[in-house]
């Protein structure tokens, strides 16, 4: 959360230039994103989006050190980050790989865990409604921090805002700097040490946290947790992340039989 915060007050510095280079990007660096006026709730998903950005590039420092460290070549690993692009799915193919693991079991447990991107596909396919070319761009960048930016935002244009500057905005970060940690190598020693494994995860949550107002959510990240932790130690990379998806599920069906009131932010104590 610290690093999100820190992230997100040096760019507000710059929001005049943020704002003005948007005014004069061009469109195929920013495909069909929003009509090109400044609003408050836009400058806010933009700044929201870019924070992200940085803190998941950062993240990708991680990744290329790990990458090289498990047999990867700095070739091999750049193409990997190019063409997968979703980072859980990416560790977990290194984890197998440096386990020792076969190159069909890394392909299988890294398609597993990048399934859930599918679903987000099913959520924003609607939101973005693009075809072609342009929805193969889309599809590309959906991944956990794209899906989170656009649905945290209330306006349709505001959406389409945020979910291309976060997708955009962690293509080149995390691209970028997984170069930089492929080429440090062994060299940089453990990512630990650097705070690198958390970045990812404290920027989700700082998008996450907003979302947990209503007691039906909160239910339904507590439930999510439960399963997730109690299937890791026994199920491959992945697996808990899909079988805690459940939770929606049931969560959406108690909710469903109760009515609006499950919804209702819990008042602060």
């Amino acid at each position: 959360m610290e690093g999100v915060d820190f992230c997100a007050s040096m760019l507000s510095a710059l929001r005049p230039e943020v704002q003005e280079w948007t005014a004069k990007a061009p469109d195929w660096l920013l495909p069909y994103t929003c009509p090109v006026t400044s609003s408050p709730a836009r400058s806010a998903a933009i700044r929201q989006a870019l924070s992200v950005s940085v803190a998941t590039g950062l993240y990708g420092i991680s990744f290329g050190a790990l990458s090289v460290t498990a047999g990867l070549s700095v070739l091999q690993t750049q193409v990997l980050s190019l063409l997968m692009f979703t980072g859980g799915s990416q560790f977990a193919f290194i984890g197998v790989i440096g386990a020792g693991g076969g190159a069909a079991s890394a392909i299988a447990t890294s398609g597993l865990l990048g399934v859930r991107n599918g679903l987000y596909g099913i959520q924003l396919g609607p939101l973005l409604a693009y075809r072609g070319w342009k929805k193969v761009v889309a599809a590309h960048v959906t991944i956990d921090e794209s899906t989170a930016v656009a649905t945290a935002q209330k306006d349709h244009d505001v959406q389409r805002a945020g979910f291309w500057w976060a997708g955009l905005g962690v293509f080149v970060c995390w691209n970028a700097l997984t170069f930089v940690g492929a080429l440090a190598g062994n060299a940089l020693g453990d990512p630990k040490a650097w705070g690198l494994d958390a970045a990812a995860a404290a920027a989700f949550l700082g998008l996450l946290w907003p979302r947990l107002a209503s007691r039906s959510a909160q239910a339904c990240a507590a439930f999510a947790l439960v399963i997730a932790c109690a299937l890791v130690p026994f199920t491959p990379a992945g697996v808990p992340i899909l079988c805690a998806a459940v939770a929606a599920i049931v969560v959406g069906m108690w909710e469903s039989r109760r009515g609006p009131d499950a919804n209702t932010p819990v008042e602060a104590t």
